[in-house]
Order: C-alpha cells, then structure tokens, then sequence
C-alpha cells in the first residue's frame, strides 16, 4: 500500500472530501463592500435632489452676476462653488464672525432660510457703490453700519429677486428678510445637528474675492422633496408648442401696439437753412406727389400707400403689401467691399 501512487482523481477527490467535512464557521464567505455611515451628519437629501438644487442654482449664479455687475457698473463674477450637507452647528462654526447673517422667510417653505454675507467681498463692494476706487481696500473686521446696511439691501434685495426666479419652476417663493445679525453664533434657526444643504458662491470683484453662502435646513424642503427629483422637475426643460399656446401668443401679438410711420419724401438741407426755419416755411423734394408712399412698421417698410383725408383728418389709404425682406447674404456683405476694393 505504501508503494502505490495516488492518481490526480483521487487527490482531487480527497481534498474536496476533506474540504466538505470543515465546519461552516471556517469556510471562506465572500467580502462583502462595506460603506461607513456617520451618524452625526446623516446625507437625508437624496443624489437627485442634490443635482436638482445644483442645478437651479447655477442658472441663479449667472443671473445674479448680471444684475449685481449692472448696479456696480462694473464686472463681477458669480460662481457655484459648492452644494453640501452638512450640521447647522457646522456651519455657523465655519463662518467668520463679525458678518452679515440674514435671516430669510420663504413662504410657503416652513421655517428660515439663511443668507450670509462675507465682509470680505461686502465692503468692496459698498466702496465701489460709494463711487470709491478700483484699487483693494484693507480688510475691515468690525459690524455694518446703519448706512452699509441700506447699501447691503440692495444687494440682498437683487439676490432674493433673482433666487426666486430661479426656484419659479419649482415653486414660488416669496422672500423677505426678516433679521439681520452681525454674530452668526446669536442665531439658531435649527437645532445644532440638524442637516442643512449649504449652496456656496464665490463673488470676485476685480482682484477681491469672497463667498456667499445660502444655507437651507432640511425640514424647510422636506415637504417639497419629491418636486426636485430628476423625473418630475422641469426647471430647465424646453417645452414643446400646442395649439394653446400659440393661440393665447397669437392673441397677444394682436393687442400689442406698434408704431407706424409714412415717410413723406428724402431731401437734403443745410445746417443753417435748417436752423432758420420758421412756420409756413416750403421745403422743395425731389418726390413726385403722383408716386406712392412708403409706410414702415416698427422701421420696417411694410406698404406702399397714397395720402389723402378722412373726416377732416390726415389719412393714408394701402395700395399695396411689400413683400418682406431678406436678410443680406454674405455675399451681398462682401459685394460692397470687394467693389472699394477694386476701386
């Protein structure tokens, strides 16, 4: 028996033999993916709905850059920077303090809204409202003044203005701010661990920059949750024309007024001649009162018509409907050049 040699069935056949008699508990089980969950800062708002507040607030970030470089007279960049959850207590605590801390009803969201302000990118921008310099100021560190405050809500004014046109899609918001604190540490408008999504903007004016921060508690959109998933928000999406539609916009093209101008003829004058008119005066054309007039639509020539009178008023009467014109070629744009040109 010792002589013999195992053939490789019979090895195999051993080793499983030997491998089924293990007990359960040493057997190998297949590695599981393991995700660390903290429970001090629970993500409550889903993946969809984070995309969705992304992407609302990337349309407001350029609309509100237009209209604050509008009152600044001057550029300034407006970019998303971030939208993050995050615990109320965390993000008081990364603040700077003193700052502009607004408190923000969104009826008929429940609760507050928050709306801070870096002094940082602020007094820049109240010095250039004060007609101050493009050169950067020191860094100031002190609470705003009863007048930077006036100043502060124009600015706050346009941001809520330009943040509810954002959320329309999704639901109308009207906002006002109800306080504003220097000491973001004296306001609690959610218990410290509570979940918030924190929508961050970096302002640059120039060489200066800062951030915006909006800060909106859970419990404030938990109700409208489900309006900022992916298959149901509409915010951005194109609509396509209906027979409604293009009867209620045919109806209103029909009220709206236009203007509607004849030109009698074409002349040229002097300066002086012109400067020495007085009423009663004749001015000689070349137009023969037997040719027809042209009549323009907003500055668009649309009829041919003759003058005459009705009821003792100065009329017009259409003759004929010019056909409409075509935009020039670029050929035609070339034409004029390449004829210089050649001259």
């Amino acid at each position: 028996m010792s002589g013999e040699i195992l053939s490789q069935a019979e090895v195999e056949n051993l080793l499983s033999s030997l491998e089924s008699q293990k007990p359960a508990a040493t057997r190998r089980r297949p590695r599981e993916k393991v995700t660390t969950y903290d429970f001090k800062r629970p993500e409550r708002v889903g993946k969809e709905q984070m995309r969705a507040l992304q992407t609302i607030h990337e349309g407001f970030a350029r609309n509100f850059g237009a209209a604050l470089s509008a009152l600044l007279r001057s550029i300034l960049e407006v970019k998303l920077t971030s939208v993050d959850q995050l615990t109320y207590s965390e993000f008081v605590f990364s603040l700077e303090n003193p700052t502009c801390f607004n408190v923000l009803q969104a009826e008929p969201l429940e609760g507050n809204l928050i709306l801070d302000l870096s002094p940082s990118i602020i007094y820049p921008i109240i010095d250039r409202l004060l007609g101050g310099g493009r050169e950067p100021s020191p860094p100031v560190r002190r609470p705003l003044t009863d007048i930077e405050l006036r100043l502060v809500g124009k600015i706050t004014e346009i941001f809520l203005e330009e943040l509810s046109k954002a959320w329309e899609n999704v639901l109308q918001l009207k906002l006002e701010v109800v306080r504003v604190e220097s000491n973001p540490h004296l306001v609690q408008i959610v218990p410290p661990n509570e979940v918030i999504v924190l929508v961050s903007f970096e302002l640059a004016l120039g060489d200066v920059r800062g951030m915006v921060n909006l800060c909106i508690p859970y419990n404030s959109i938990e109700r409208i949750a489900g309006r900022l998933l992916a298959n149901s928000w509409t915010g951005y999406r194109k609509l396509e024309p209906n027979e409604e539609t293009a009867r209620v916009v045919s109806h209103n093209l029909e009220e709206a007024n236009v203007e509607l101008v004849v030109e009698l003829a074409q002349t040229t004058i002097r300066a002086q001649d012109l400067l020495e008119l007085r009423v009663g005066d004749v001015i000689t054309t070349s137009h023969d009162i037997h040719q027809p007039l042209v009549a323009l639509v907003q500055g668009v020539p649309k009829f041919l018509v003759a003058p005459g009178v009705f009821k003792g008023h100065k009329a017009i009467r259409v003759l004929e409907v010019l056909p409409p014109e075509e935009p020039p070629t670029i050929s035609d744009q070339l034409a004029p050049a390449a004829s210089k040109n050649n001259a």
